[in-house]
Protein backbone atom coordinates (compact mmCIF):
# COMPACT_ATOMS: atom_id res chain seq x y z
CA UNK A 1 0.00 0.00 0.00
CA UNK A 2 2.88 2.11 0.91
CA UNK A 3 4.42 1.96 -2.83
CA UNK A 4 1.00 2.17 -4.31
CA UNK A 5 0.64 5.40 -2.82
CA UNK A 6 4.12 6.52 -3.18
CA UNK A 7 3.42 5.59 -7.22
CA UNK A 8 0.55 7.60 -7.04
CA UNK A 9 2.79 10.78 -5.61
CA UNK A 10 5.27 10.61 -8.31
CA UNK A 11 2.14 10.47 -11.17
CA UNK A 12 0.56 13.77 -9.42
CA UNK A 13 3.63 15.25 -8.90
CA UNK A 14 4.07 14.31 -12.77
CA UNK A 15 0.93 15.79 -14.07
CA UNK A 16 1.34 19.07 -12.39
CA UNK A 17 4.75 19.44 -13.62
CA UNK A 18 3.88 18.93 -17.20
CA UNK A 19 0.77 21.00 -16.93
CA UNK A 20 2.85 23.80 -15.47
CA UNK A 21 5.33 23.39 -18.26
CA UNK A 22 3.08 23.05 -21.11
CA UNK A 23 0.28 26.05 -20.13
CA UNK A 24 3.46 28.11 -19.53
CA UNK A 25 4.92 27.35 -22.80
CA UNK A 26 1.34 28.15 -24.61
CA UNK A 27 1.07 31.18 -22.67
CA UNK A 28 4.90 32.52 -23.82
CA UNK A 29 3.56 30.79 -27.21
CA UNK A 30 0.24 33.88 -27.17
CA UNK A 31 2.49 37.02 -25.79
CA UNK A 32 4.69 36.37 -28.66
CA UNK A 33 2.00 35.81 -31.33
CA UNK A 34 0.42 39.46 -29.74
CA UNK A 35 3.54 41.28 -29.61
CA UNK A 36 4.67 40.41 -33.76
CA UNK A 37 0.76 41.80 -34.31
CA UNK A 38 1.58 44.91 -32.44
CA UNK A 39 5.24 45.06 -34.01
CA UNK A 40 4.27 44.95 -37.48
CA UNK A 41 2.61 48.45 -36.84
CA UNK A 42 3.54 49.85 -33.52
CA UNK A 43 7.30 51.29 -34.07
CA UNK A 44 10.14 50.76 -31.67
CA UNK A 45 9.91 54.02 -30.52
CA UNK A 46 7.34 57.08 -31.15
CA UNK A 47 8.04 60.36 -30.13
CA UNK A 48 4.68 62.71 -29.05
CA UNK A 49 5.05 66.24 -27.65
CA UNK A 50 4.83 66.93 -23.95
CA UNK A 51 1.87 69.34 -24.90
CA UNK A 52 -0.15 70.18 -27.76
CA UNK A 53 -1.02 67.88 -30.69
CA UNK A 54 1.87 68.63 -33.68
CA UNK A 55 4.75 69.93 -34.04
CA UNK A 56 7.66 70.62 -36.38
CA UNK A 57 9.85 68.16 -36.86
CA UNK A 58 12.72 70.68 -39.19
CA UNK A 59 12.45 73.38 -36.45
CA UNK A 60 14.09 71.99 -33.94
CA UNK A 61 17.37 71.11 -34.29
CA UNK A 62 17.27 68.12 -32.09
CA UNK A 63 15.43 66.22 -34.27
CA UNK A 64 18.10 66.85 -36.33
CA UNK A 65 20.77 65.06 -33.85
CA UNK A 66 18.61 62.49 -33.36
CA UNK A 67 18.70 61.26 -37.11
CA UNK A 68 22.58 61.41 -36.94
CA UNK A 69 22.06 58.66 -33.80
CA UNK A 70 23.68 55.79 -34.23
CA UNK A 71 21.00 53.54 -32.83
CA UNK A 72 18.32 54.98 -35.25
CA UNK A 73 17.77 52.99 -38.55
CA UNK A 74 14.75 54.70 -39.38
CA UNK A 75 13.28 57.94 -39.22
CA UNK A 76 9.68 58.32 -39.99
CA UNK A 77 7.52 61.86 -39.38
CA UNK A 78 4.08 60.79 -39.05
CA UNK A 79 0.52 63.02 -39.15
CA UNK A 80 -2.61 61.02 -37.70
CA UNK A 81 -6.34 62.64 -36.94
CA UNK A 82 -9.70 60.73 -36.72
CA UNK A 83 -11.89 61.15 -39.67
CA UNK A 84 -14.99 60.38 -41.59
CA UNK A 85 -14.50 57.66 -44.15
CA UNK A 86 -16.86 57.28 -47.11
CA UNK A 87 -16.74 54.39 -49.81
CA UNK A 88 -19.57 54.04 -52.01
CA UNK A 89 -22.72 54.67 -49.94
CA UNK A 90 -21.06 53.72 -46.78
CA UNK A 91 -19.60 55.20 -43.80
CA UNK A 92 -17.57 54.85 -40.24
CA UNK A 93 -15.28 56.93 -38.10
CA UNK A 94 -11.70 55.82 -38.46
CA UNK A 95 -8.22 57.29 -38.35
CA UNK A 96 -6.07 58.66 -41.00
CA UNK A 97 -1.86 57.92 -40.39
CA UNK A 98 -0.50 59.89 -43.15
CA UNK A 99 3.39 58.12 -43.29
CA UNK A 100 6.76 58.96 -45.51
CA UNK A 101 7.54 56.66 -48.41
CA UNK A 102 10.31 54.97 -46.04
CA UNK A 103 7.15 53.87 -43.84
CA UNK A 104 7.57 50.36 -44.93
CA UNK A 105 11.43 49.72 -44.14
CA UNK A 106 10.30 51.23 -40.25
CA UNK A 107 7.09 48.74 -40.20
CA UNK A 108 5.94 45.27 -40.89
CA UNK A 109 2.70 46.46 -42.12
CA UNK A 110 3.53 45.20 -45.76
CA UNK A 111 4.01 41.69 -44.36
CA UNK A 112 0.39 41.83 -43.06
CA UNK A 113 -1.26 42.27 -46.62
CA UNK A 114 -4.25 40.12 -46.70
CA UNK A 115 -5.15 41.48 -50.32
CA UNK A 116 -3.66 43.81 -53.14
CA UNK A 117 -0.26 45.56 -52.13
CA UNK A 118 1.08 47.94 -49.59
CA UNK A 119 1.80 51.03 -52.11
CA UNK A 120 1.41 54.46 -50.86
CA UNK A 121 1.64 55.88 -54.51
CA UNK A 122 0.46 54.80 -58.47
CA UNK A 123 0.26 56.09 -61.98
CA UNK A 124 0.05 59.59 -60.79
CA UNK A 125 -1.87 59.53 -57.76
CA UNK A 126 -1.74 58.95 -54.73
CA UNK A 127 -3.16 55.39 -52.95
CA UNK A 128 -4.13 53.92 -48.82
CA UNK A 129 -3.84 50.73 -47.50
CA UNK A 130 -6.78 50.00 -45.18
CA UNK A 131 -7.38 47.38 -42.05
CA UNK A 132 -9.43 44.57 -42.95
CA UNK A 133 -12.03 45.43 -40.41
CA UNK A 134 -12.32 48.85 -41.89
CA UNK A 135 -12.88 47.58 -45.12
CA UNK A 136 -15.41 44.84 -43.81
CA UNK A 137 -17.60 47.90 -42.50
CA UNK A 138 -17.24 49.69 -45.92
CA UNK A 139 -17.43 47.08 -48.75
CA UNK A 140 -14.59 47.73 -49.85
CA UNK A 141 -13.86 46.19 -52.92
CA UNK A 142 -9.86 46.34 -54.51
CA UNK A 143 -11.19 44.79 -57.90
CA UNK A 144 -13.62 47.90 -58.15
CA UNK A 145 -12.26 51.65 -59.47
CA UNK A 146 -14.50 53.58 -56.96
CA UNK A 147 -12.08 56.07 -54.69
CA UNK A 148 -12.16 56.33 -51.00
CA UNK A 149 -13.69 59.79 -50.04
CA UNK A 150 -12.25 61.21 -46.79
CA UNK A 151 -13.78 64.08 -44.57
CA UNK A 152 -12.11 66.13 -41.71
CA UNK A 153 -13.87 69.23 -39.84
CA UNK A 154 -11.75 72.42 -41.38
CA UNK A 155 -9.20 73.78 -38.13
CA UNK A 156 -10.12 77.03 -36.79
CA UNK A 157 -13.72 77.37 -38.10
CA UNK A 158 -16.79 76.35 -35.21
CA UNK A 159 -19.81 77.35 -37.47
CA UNK A 160 -21.07 76.98 -40.81
CA UNK A 161 -24.33 77.96 -42.30
CA UNK A 162 -23.51 75.09 -44.78
CA UNK A 163 -22.45 71.83 -43.36
CA UNK A 164 -20.45 70.79 -46.57
CA UNK A 165 -18.49 73.54 -46.56
CA UNK A 166 -17.40 72.71 -43.00
CA UNK A 167 -15.20 70.12 -43.84
CA UNK A 168 -12.56 69.34 -46.38
CA UNK A 169 -12.69 66.22 -48.25
CA UNK A 170 -10.50 63.92 -50.34
CA UNK A 171 -10.32 61.26 -52.62
CA UNK A 172 -7.76 59.00 -52.54
CA UNK A 173 -7.90 55.16 -53.99
CA UNK A 174 -6.82 51.68 -51.63
CA UNK A 175 -4.08 49.80 -53.06
CA UNK A 176 -4.41 46.99 -50.12
CA UNK A 177 -5.70 45.63 -46.74
CA UNK A 178 -3.65 44.70 -43.95
CA UNK A 179 -4.31 42.39 -40.86
CA UNK A 180 -2.80 42.58 -37.73
CA UNK A 181 -4.23 43.61 -34.00
CA UNK A 182 -8.54 44.40 -34.59
CA UNK A 183 -7.96 47.59 -33.24
CA UNK A 184 -6.02 48.92 -36.02
CA UNK A 185 -8.04 46.81 -38.25
CA UNK A 186 -11.61 48.64 -37.74
CA UNK A 187 -10.12 51.65 -38.05
CA UNK A 188 -6.73 52.92 -39.80
CA UNK A 189 -6.16 54.13 -42.89
CA UNK A 190 -2.43 54.76 -44.07
CA UNK A 191 -2.05 57.14 -46.50
CA UNK A 192 1.34 59.61 -48.14
CA UNK A 193 2.49 62.20 -45.70
CA UNK A 194 1.74 65.17 -47.93
CA UNK A 195 -1.83 63.49 -49.13
CA UNK A 196 -2.44 63.45 -45.14
CA UNK A 197 -1.36 67.27 -44.23
CA UNK A 198 -3.12 68.81 -47.32
CA UNK A 199 -6.44 67.06 -45.98
CA UNK A 200 -5.67 68.19 -42.55
CA UNK A 201 -4.18 71.99 -43.46
CA UNK A 202 -1.27 71.34 -41.98
CA UNK A 203 2.61 72.49 -43.55
CA UNK A 204 4.97 70.48 -42.56
CA UNK A 205 3.30 69.32 -38.88
CA UNK A 206 3.52 65.83 -37.44
CA UNK A 207 1.93 64.24 -34.55
CA UNK A 208 4.57 62.39 -33.59
CA UNK A 209 7.95 60.86 -34.64
CA UNK A 210 8.38 57.20 -35.28
CA UNK A 211 11.89 55.15 -34.76
CA UNK A 212 13.23 51.96 -35.80
CA UNK A 213 16.31 50.77 -33.74
CA UNK A 214 18.95 49.61 -35.67
CA UNK A 215 20.49 46.28 -35.09
CA UNK A 216 22.73 45.52 -32.71
CA UNK A 217 21.57 48.38 -30.70
CA UNK A 218 19.10 47.84 -27.43
CA UNK A 219 15.90 49.50 -27.85
CA UNK A 220 15.98 50.26 -23.93
CA UNK A 221 19.43 52.36 -24.47
CA UNK A 222 18.03 53.94 -27.69
CA UNK A 223 15.29 55.70 -25.41
CA UNK A 224 17.07 56.66 -22.94
CA UNK A 225 19.35 58.42 -25.41
CA UNK A 226 16.66 60.23 -26.80
CA UNK A 227 14.79 61.45 -24.08
CA UNK A 228 18.53 63.08 -22.91
CA UNK A 229 18.77 65.06 -26.19
CA UNK A 230 14.78 65.85 -26.32
CA UNK A 231 14.26 66.50 -22.48
CA UNK A 232 10.97 67.18 -21.15
CA UNK A 233 9.46 68.77 -23.94
CA UNK A 234 8.47 65.44 -25.81
CA UNK A 235 7.55 62.00 -24.41
CA UNK A 236 9.52 58.96 -25.48
CA UNK A 237 7.90 55.47 -25.52
CA UNK A 238 9.22 52.23 -26.71
CA UNK A 239 6.69 49.66 -27.84
CA UNK A 240 5.92 48.43 -24.60
CA UNK A 241 5.46 51.58 -23.03
CA UNK A 242 2.96 52.17 -25.85
CA UNK A 243 0.71 49.32 -24.64
CA UNK A 244 2.14 49.16 -21.35
CA UNK A 245 -1.45 48.38 -19.48
CA UNK A 246 -1.93 45.52 -22.23
CA UNK A 247 1.66 44.04 -21.53
CA UNK A 248 1.04 44.26 -17.94
CA UNK A 249 -2.21 42.34 -17.90
CA UNK A 250 -1.09 39.75 -19.96
CA UNK A 251 2.24 39.02 -17.61
CA UNK A 252 -0.18 38.94 -14.59
CA UNK A 253 -2.78 36.41 -16.27
CA UNK A 254 0.86 34.40 -17.13
CA UNK A 255 1.99 34.26 -13.68
CA UNK A 256 -1.70 34.10 -12.17
CA UNK A 257 -2.33 31.05 -14.14
CA UNK A 258 1.30 30.04 -12.88
CA UNK A 259 -0.13 30.32 -8.92
CA UNK A 260 -3.00 28.60 -9.23
CA UNK A 261 -1.22 25.43 -10.84
CA UNK A 262 1.27 25.36 -8.30
CA UNK A 263 -1.25 25.30 -5.49
CA UNK A 264 -2.75 22.21 -7.85
CA UNK A 265 0.96 20.85 -6.99
CA UNK A 266 0.90 21.66 -3.41
CA UNK A 267 -2.34 19.87 -3.04
CA UNK A 268 -1.09 16.58 -4.85
CA UNK A 269 1.95 17.00 -2.57
CA UNK A 270 -0.23 15.65 0.66
CA UNK A 271 0.33 12.45 -1.02
CA UNK A 272 4.46 12.64 -0.17
CA UNK A 273 3.23 13.52 3.48
CA UNK A 274 0.91 10.47 3.64
CA UNK A 275 3.46 7.94 1.93
CA UNK A 276 6.53 9.33 4.34
CA UNK A 277 4.61 9.22 7.42
CA UNK A 278 3.14 6.00 6.72
CA UNK A 279 6.56 4.57 5.84
CA UNK A 280 8.22 5.83 9.17
CA UNK A 281 5.58 4.20 11.22
CA UNK A 282 5.67 0.80 9.29
CA UNK A 283 9.19 0.95 9.40
CA UNK A 284 9.81 1.42 14.04
CA UNK A 285 11.12 -1.81 14.07
CA UNK A 286 13.71 -1.27 11.77
CA UNK A 287 14.73 2.57 12.73
CA UNK A 288 15.28 0.63 16.48
CA UNK A 289 17.27 -1.85 14.84
CA UNK A 290 19.73 1.31 13.20
CA UNK A 291 19.81 2.86 16.40
CA UNK A 292 21.43 -0.24 18.08
CA UNK A 293 23.89 -0.47 15.78
CA UNK A 294 24.58 3.06 16.51
CA UNK A 295 22.75 5.25 14.05
CA UNK A 296 22.02 8.63 14.64
CA UNK A 297 18.66 10.05 14.38
CA UNK A 298 20.22 12.51 12.12
CA UNK A 299 21.17 9.92 9.87
CA UNK A 300 18.19 8.15 10.36
CA UNK A 301 16.10 11.11 9.35
CA UNK A 302 17.90 11.76 6.08
CA UNK A 303 17.28 8.86 4.83
CA UNK A 304 13.46 9.17 4.73
CA UNK A 305 14.24 12.87 3.93
CA UNK A 306 16.01 11.65 0.64
CA UNK A 307 13.51 8.98 -0.23
CA UNK A 308 10.48 11.30 0.16
CA UNK A 309 12.79 14.27 -2.06
CA UNK A 310 13.21 11.60 -4.65
CA UNK A 311 8.97 11.12 -5.17
CA UNK A 312 9.28 14.94 -5.92
CA UNK A 313 12.78 14.82 -7.94
CA UNK A 314 11.24 12.29 -10.13
CA UNK A 315 7.95 13.49 -10.45
CA UNK A 316 9.99 16.89 -11.89
CA UNK A 317 12.06 15.02 -14.27
CA UNK A 318 8.84 12.97 -15.36
CA UNK A 319 6.92 16.47 -15.68
CA UNK A 320 9.59 18.53 -17.45
CA UNK A 321 10.24 15.64 -19.80
CA UNK A 322 6.65 15.08 -20.66
CA UNK A 323 5.50 18.62 -20.63
CA UNK A 324 8.47 19.11 -23.64
CA UNK A 325 7.74 16.60 -25.40
CA UNK A 326 4.23 17.72 -25.73
CA UNK A 327 5.26 21.10 -26.12
CA UNK A 328 7.35 19.97 -29.49
CA UNK A 329 4.73 17.54 -31.13
CA UNK A 330 2.24 20.74 -31.07
CA UNK A 331 4.75 22.96 -31.92
CA UNK A 332 5.84 20.78 -34.99
CA UNK A 333 2.40 18.60 -35.81
CA UNK A 334 0.38 21.33 -34.71
CA UNK A 335 -1.92 18.86 -32.19
CA UNK A 336 -4.44 21.38 -30.78
CA UNK A 337 -6.20 23.38 -33.23
CA UNK A 338 -7.92 26.97 -32.97
CA UNK A 339 -11.34 26.28 -34.19
CA UNK A 340 -11.80 25.98 -37.81
CA UNK A 341 -8.86 26.83 -40.11
CA UNK A 342 -9.14 30.63 -41.37
CA UNK A 343 -11.22 31.46 -38.29
CA UNK A 344 -7.85 33.03 -36.28
CA UNK A 345 -4.43 34.68 -37.08
CA UNK A 346 -2.96 31.21 -36.56
CA UNK A 347 -4.62 27.52 -36.91
CA UNK A 348 -2.95 25.95 -34.67
CA UNK A 349 -2.06 26.88 -30.65
CA UNK A 350 1.03 29.04 -30.18
CA UNK A 351 3.93 27.32 -28.38
CA UNK A 352 7.39 28.98 -27.20
CA UNK A 353 9.47 27.14 -24.75
CA UNK A 354 11.68 29.58 -22.54
CA UNK A 355 13.97 27.42 -20.44
CA UNK A 356 14.18 30.54 -17.63
CA UNK A 357 10.59 29.19 -17.47
CA UNK A 358 10.88 25.96 -17.26
CA UNK A 359 14.06 25.84 -14.56
CA UNK A 360 11.87 27.97 -12.60
CA UNK A 361 8.98 25.35 -12.41
CA UNK A 362 11.28 22.70 -12.19
CA UNK A 363 12.80 25.01 -9.06
CA UNK A 364 9.36 25.40 -7.61
CA UNK A 365 8.40 21.68 -7.66
CA UNK A 366 11.89 20.87 -5.43
CA UNK A 367 11.13 23.46 -3.10
CA UNK A 368 7.70 22.15 -2.95
CA UNK A 369 8.95 18.45 -2.47
CA UNK A 370 11.54 19.44 -0.31
CA UNK A 371 8.66 21.37 2.23
CA UNK A 372 6.53 18.36 1.56
CA UNK A 373 9.58 15.99 2.86
CA UNK A 374 10.84 17.74 5.90
CA UNK A 375 7.78 18.12 7.66
CA UNK A 376 6.51 14.53 8.53
CA UNK A 377 10.68 13.26 8.64
CA UNK A 378 11.08 15.96 11.56
CA UNK A 379 7.90 15.71 13.27
CA UNK A 380 6.80 12.00 12.65
CA UNK A 381 10.38 10.75 13.62
CA UNK A 382 10.94 13.08 16.85
CA UNK A 383 6.51 12.02 18.03
CA UNK A 384 7.09 8.45 17.54
CA UNK A 385 10.59 7.02 17.01
CA UNK A 386 12.61 8.67 19.69
CA UNK A 387 9.88 7.57 21.89
CA UNK A 388 10.20 3.75 21.01
CA UNK A 389 13.85 4.00 21.18
CA UNK A 390 14.04 5.04 24.00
Amino acid sequence: MINIISLISVIGVTVGTMALVVVLSVFNGFEDLIKSTYNAFDPDIKITPEKGKTFVVDEDQRFQNVKKLAGVEVFCEVLEENALIRYDDKQYIGRVKGVPDNFAALSGVDSMITNGKFALHGENKEMAVMGRGLAYFLSVSLNLVEPLVIYVPKRGQTAMVNPRSAFNRKYIFPSGIFSTQPEYDKQYVIVPLDFARDLLDYQNEATAVEIKVADGYSMNEVETELEEMLGTDYEVKNRYEQHEVFYKVMQSEKWYIFLILTFILIVASFNVIGSLTMLIIDKKEDIVILRSLGSSLKTIRRIFFLEGWMISLIGALAGTGIGLFICWLQETFGLLRLGQSGSFVVDYYPVDIQMLDVLGVFATVLAIGFIAAYYPVRYITRKYVTTETK
